[in-house]
Order: structure tokens, then C-alpha cells, then sequence
């Protein structure tokens, strides 16, 4: 199955043709002062989302680039809501870094 994901997320990012998509994950990771982090690096990782995640769990995803505590604390938490939401995040991220790796080289 993630195989698909992944070759979904490929063909989606080609057909786009390398344009810039915004969203609360680019502006988050946009903002976020890191290094590594470029335009069309942060419109790679949105166009993940925007295919893996609901809006809802996107802006709460684009929390933890200001907040890094609260993904910790998410991570951790007991909470039914929490723990799920954590699962389909920790898709989005592993499936983000697999596609858009090439992109932050």
C-alpha cells in the first residue's frame, strides 16, 4: 500500500511541474527559520499533505513547526483522538521525507 502512496505522491509532484503550492505546512515550514528548509522544499512536503492529511490535521501539524513540544507531547499522549492523529502524522511525515528528499538535496 505505501508503495502506492508513494508512487502517487511521485506523479502528483511531476504533473505539477514543480510549482509552488501553499498551505499551512509550506507557511509553517516556511516561517520556520530552519536551514534546510526552501520554498520548494516546504511546497513538496505540502503537497504530501495536501494528498495524506485532512485540513484539520494539517493545521495542527503545522503547530509542531513553531512548537516542537507539542508534537512531543502529542506523541506521548493517552488520548484515543491524539494517538490516531499521531498515526496518520507519522504517514505524512514518513511518506514527506520519501518524496520530497530529492527536492532538499
Amino acid at each position: 500500500m505505501r508503495i502506492f502512496l508513494v508512487i502517487g505522491a511521485v506523479a502528483t509532484l511531476a504533473a505539477c511541474g514543480g510549482g509552488r503550492v501553499s498551505g499551512d505546512i509550506s507557511a509553517a515550514c516556511n516561517s520556520a527559520g530552519r536551514v534546510a528548509a526552501s520554498p520548494q522544499l516546504c511546497s513538496c512536503v505540502q503537497q504530501v499533505a495536501n494528498q495524506s492529511l485532512s485540513g484539520r490535521d494539517q493545521a495542527r501539524a503545522a503547530t509542531f513547526f513553531a512548537d516542537p513540544e507539542r508534537a512531543q507531547d502529542t506523541r506521548q499522549s493517552d488520548n484515543r483522538n491524539d494517538e490516531a492523529f499521531w498515526r496518520r502524522y507519522r504517514a505524512f511525515a514518513d511518506l514527506a521525507t520519501q518524496v520530497c528528499r530529492p527536492v532538499a538535496s
